[in-house]
């Protein structure tokens, strides 16, 4: 089992999250966050003064898949949210221990197969 954590633009969440239900992923968590990458620092004017803006809006995922997900996982995130510019964002894939469904008491694999 593996969680996927995905830092992307808030303006692709749709495109994103279509990709991933055309890939049958389901169950995420969706968080707005503030970052700051490779992105070229945008400078604003605000009550005639100027700001130099350091972060930038950003959308956090987090997917908890089996094994044999992750990659249509990974091409479905990198597919809606690819621009080919700088600061389209980043895909973490890390290592599960264990996950237990709180419901039903189901441990691993089955805790993280979606609800028919």
């Amino acid at each position: 089992m593996k969680l996927i954590v995905a830092i992307i633009r808030s303006e692709k969440l749709n495109d994103v999250l279509e990709a991933l239900f055309k890939a049958e992923v389901r169950g995420l968590s969706i968080s707005r966050i503030q970052g700051h990458g490779g992105e070229m620092e945008q400078v604003e004017t605000y009550r005639g003064t100027t700001v130099k803006m350091e972060l930038s809006e950003k959308v956090r995922l987090e997917i908890g898949v089996s094994d044999h997900f992750v990659e249509p996982t990974v091409q479905a995130i990198m597919e809606g949210a690819r621009t080919g510019e700088v600061g389209d964002g980043k895909i973490f894939v890390l290592p599960v221990e264990k996950v237990y469904r709180i419901r039903t008491g189901e441990q691993d694999t089955a805790a993280v197969t979606p609800v028919s």
